[in-house]
């Protein structure tokens, strides 16, 4: 760290997600220094579009091997984070990684011990929450009391499939670690804040292929139903967004608390309002629609923040790897009642 300032590297831009990961970080003043992926995935012309001066690298042991690096981003092929993270951990780099962090337990366990061995931050970027302004708004909502306690959340994570823009390791269920595991730790993320709980358990869980006949262990829906201490949530993801809607999922949270409830558009208000970021309060004494579009996105700075000093601020590391064990765990249970009785 040169001066304060934080130097980021990136490996692996197989997902778009790369694209808000590094504009997030450089907003907070970090500095890119380069980048590598294998091959060239699709999102690759787009990333260059957007960040046209950084030096891409043919060896990603340029970028694990640079001393000068302290914070290295990951979005490649699910299957490939855990390994780079590892890598990257142990080449004394903090990590901040593209959901599912990691498609399996054995791949988690190394990246623990990694993370304990090497004092090196894992980050999950849970975008649906900490790229979003309006769970900004509700999270600062909730800690002021305007819903009393939460005893529910309900998350819906609709996808558009865009079946023609999918490359081969989308419908790899050893690639992608399943629709539980990779979009329903948005929800669990969620849950598990908002309810204020540190741990919850699986209840129910279950995986669809409801419409795509042409890729048979592609799931084209998921839910869960999570327990915890004093609260409960429910988790529907799928690939079901409608041609007509003008974004790429009508993302929704619901907050119920014993007082008052918080209903979040994140993306669109099929309603009319314009843009996202749509909060709706109605509690004991307000009932109201709040533009959220301004309520910030601090995850990005409170990260820039815990590298410097070495605090957890952005996210408690407990919680990275709790959210994402649980979102294995619920993918296992699904594939565990497919497999045929002895």
């Amino acid at each position: 760290m040169k001066n304060g300032r934080i130097a980021v590297g990136v490996l692996g831009i197989d997902h778009r997600h790369i694209y808000g990961m590094l504009q997030g970080m450089l907003d907070v003043g970090c500095e890119a220094v380069a980048w590598w992926t294998d091959g060239e995935p699709i999102p690759t012309n787009g990333f260059r579009d957007r960040f046209p001066d950084l030096k891409r690298v043919a060896d990603k042991r340029a970028i694990l091997e640079d001393k000068t690096i302290d914070l290295v981003l990951i979005s490649a092929i699910p299957r490939d984070r855990a390994d780079l993270a590892e890598a990257a951990m142990r080449h004394g780099k903090d990590v901040m990684v593209d959901k599912p962090g990691c498609i399996d337990v054995v791949q988690l366990a190394r990246l623990r011990a990694a993370a304990a061995e090497s004092g090196r931050i894992w980050s999950v970027d849970f975008s649906e929450r900490f790229e979003v302004p309006a769970v900004t708004k509700a999270a600062e909502l909730v800690a002021a009391g305007a819903v009393g306690k939460v005893v529910q959340t309900v998350g819906l994570g609709p996808h558009r499939h865009n079946p023609h823009l999918r490359p081969a390791w989308f419908y790899d269920r050893a690639a992608t670690g399943g629709i539980l595991c990779d979009i329903g730790s948005h929800q669990i993320d969620q849950f598990l804040f908002f309810a204020g709980l540190d741990d919850a358990e699986i209840a129910f869980a279950a995986t669809e292929n409801f419409a795509n006949p042409a890729h048979p262990a592609f799931e084209d829906f998921g839910e869960i139903v999570l327990r915890g201490r004093g609260a409960r949530g429910y988790v529907r993801v799928d690939w079901f967004t409608p041609d007509a809607l003008p974004t790429w999922g009508d993302g929704r949270l619901v907050i119920l608390g014993t007082e008052g409830t918080i209903e979040l558009r994140k993306y669109v208000d099929v309603g009319g309002r314009a843009g996202g970021d749509h909060l709706f309060l109605s509690n004991k004494t307000r009932y109201e629609w709040i533009d959220a579009r301004e309520a910030g996105t601090p995850y990005f700075g409170c990260l820039a923040a815990d590298i410097r000093d070495r605090t957890q601020s952005a996210m408690p590391q407990a919680h990275a790897f709790r959210v994402t064990e649980l979102a294995i765990q619920a993918q296992r249970l699904c594939d565990q009642a497919r497999q045929p009785s002895q």
